[in-house]
């Protein structure tokens, strides 16, 4: 999170794509029974931590020279930083994600999860170690709705930002399926590359110079090693929308990129 504040501030600072920096800190209310548990003070204990990481945050701001509005809330914590985004009418949420071992690659960050299941706002969640770029954006497609969306946005922010567009689709069949039917697998390499030919000419017509990719393979796997190669600074992607627990056993392909990725992920909402 240290290090998505003080990208964030810089990258506003550069001019191309400025804006304005909110920080938020959420904790958790406290729900106990105050009286019972013989501490006078337990509420202001339970502060103190989010007060320390804001301190923190404020020191990170005024050392890149930027005065910062703040805000310390309490409540569910995602529940906390959407309704913050939302209030405010923010543009983009932005999470920092830890280094992070194979376990927690997978679960990705309950916390994170939430909020990109929940929000209504972009979500772009940031690795421990990298910075904020859209130069050269990463746009995984899939042919949905979402997939609509998600280029949308992907070309917005290239023309904000004087950026190119990369465009991929991958086409994940198991060997079975491929060996069972291959005509079949023919006509979905034939619809990807019809789809990303057809977001080309899009950007091509708002000015952003793309190139397109399809790939064979898993698509997570694929998406992060194409990011790789080509040097991506931001991957985008859609999210689909989902209701219930699926919001957040996501499962999904988002996830596993959001996860391992090494650059930044910018989660695109359909609303």
């Amino acid at each position: 999170s240290k290090n998505a504040l003080r990208q964030t501030i810089r990258f506003t600072k550069m001019g191309k794509c400025g804006g304005d920096v909110m920080v938020v800190t959420a904790i958790p209310s406290y729900e106990g029974e105050i009286e019972l548990i013989g501490m006078r003070n337990i509420k202001r204990a339970f502060r103190e931590p989010g007060e320390k990481i804001l301190s923190e945050a404020m020191q990170i701001a005024r050392d890149e020279g930027a005065f910062l509005p703040s805000s310390l809330e309490e409540g569910n914590i995602h529940e906390v930083i959407i309704d913050v985004a939302t209030s405010h009418d923010v543009d983009l949420i932005i999470m920092g994600r830890r280094g992070l071992g194979n376990i927690e690659r997978a679960f990705m960050g309950s916390i994170t999860a939430r909020v990109i299941g929940y929000s209504p706002i972009d979500v772009l969640v940031m690795p421990h170690d990298s910075s904020i770029s859209f130069d050269t954006i990463l746009l995984a497609v899939d042919g949905s709705r979402y997939s609509d969306i998600a280029a949308n946005r992907a070309i917005s922010m290239a023309q904000l930002c004087g950026g190119e567009i990369i465009i991929l689709s991958v086409v994940d069949v198991s060997d079975e399926f491929f060996a069972q039917a291959p005509d079949a697998v023919e006509k979905m390499i034939e619809g990807a590359r019809s789809y990303v030919d057809s977001v080309k000419e899009k950007a091509a017509s708002a000015g952003i110079k793309a190139k397109t990719y399809v790939r064979e393979g898993e698509t997570h796997k694929k998406i992060l090693s194409m990011a790789d190669e080509l040097n991506a600074d931001t991957i985008c992607m859609g999210s689909h929308g989902r209701t219930g627990l699926r919001r957040l056993l996501m499962g999904s392909t988002t996830e596993k990129v959001i996860g391992s990725a090494k650059c930044p992920v910018l989660v695109v909402k359909s609303n």
